[in-house]
């Protein structure tokens, strides 16, 4: 059996015990809240952020804009206790796609609120950027929150650099009984790491992550809008809605086991 020696851990920093590791190792459980828009971009927009060996799914131009707040944990667990640690919101844009003969998910950008989900975004191979997220969470009681129940109004924005992205609302007309369709396909990501000593290259490999415990909550729908900000700078912008769909919310836990290389043998549920 192998004993590390010197300073060491599943990611940096590395100490003597390795336990000042910012990202602890995989398995990592979450369990969220979830507003969720489809809706629909140019098909050739969408078909541009693909990379070799990912292809427009059966409905080009699927998209989906998420908006989540997360608790999760590692094993074993030491990060439920510091709620300032073990949570952290996220908005992310999703693209329907098809890899390996069957229904994927590409994530062309998201933003999250903490160091520790975006370094281990960028291990798993999402393109996560620091941003503010705020979304509206269903209250049992009182009258200043939105029940989950036909009526209620959800509300999702999400920022960079004190500058808006995008904004979304959702008003729930019933019980939706299936998730949305891009919640429920496994995710293909670019693991990229620049090159840093030459001559080396950089290293992008497409992966596809494995789930497991997959569940959801009441999923309830009704009509949604979404807009993003008019002075987008980058490509973002090409990623805008050309027409809007069904808004969702419920609530979703899973827990991401690893990663595997697109192509190789599946282990778990993708």
């Amino acid at each position: 059996m192998h004993v590390a020696t010197g300073p060491h851990g599943y990611s940096l920093p590395l100490s003597p015990s390795g336990l000042s590791a910012m990202v602890t190792p995989p398995p990592w459980h979450f369990s969220g809240d979830v507003i969720m828009v489809e809706y629909r971009v140019d098909p050739a927009v969408a078909a541009a952020f693909l990379p070799p060996g990912v292809e427009p799914g059966a409905d080009p131009g699927a998209a989906a804009a998420v908006f989540a707040h997360w608790h999760w944990c590692s094993e074993p667990d030491r990060e439920s206790a510091d709620p300032a640690r073990n949570q952290f919101n996220e908005f992310m844009i999703l693209l329907g796609c098809t890899a390996e003969g069957r229904p994927m998910a590409r994530c062309p950008y998201a933003w999250v609120d903490g160091a520790v989900p975006m370094a281990r975004g960028w291990i798993q191979g999402m393109p996560k950027q620091f941003g503010t997220v705020h979304q509206t969470h269903p209250k049992a009681v009182g009258h200043a929150g939105p029940r989950l129940a036909e009526g209620g109004r959800f509300h999702g924005i999400a920022s960079q650099y004190g500058r808006r992205i995008a904004e979304a609302s959702v008003t729930l007309d019933g019980p939706a009984g299936d998730p949305p369709g891009l919640h429920t396909v496994p995710l293909v990501h670019t693991r990229h790491f620049p090159a840093w000593v030459p001559p080396e290259q950089p290293l992008s490999q497409l992966v596809v992550s494995v789930v497991a415990d997959v569940e959801f909550g009441e999923i309830w729908a009704g009509a949604a809008s979404l807009r993003f900000a008019d002075d987008l700078e980058d490509d973002l912008a090409a990623l805008a809605p050309t027409e809007v769909g069904r808004g969702f919310v419920f609530s979703y836990a899973e827990t991401l086991c690893h990663g595997r290389a697109l192509g190789s043998a599946d282990v778990g549920q993708g």
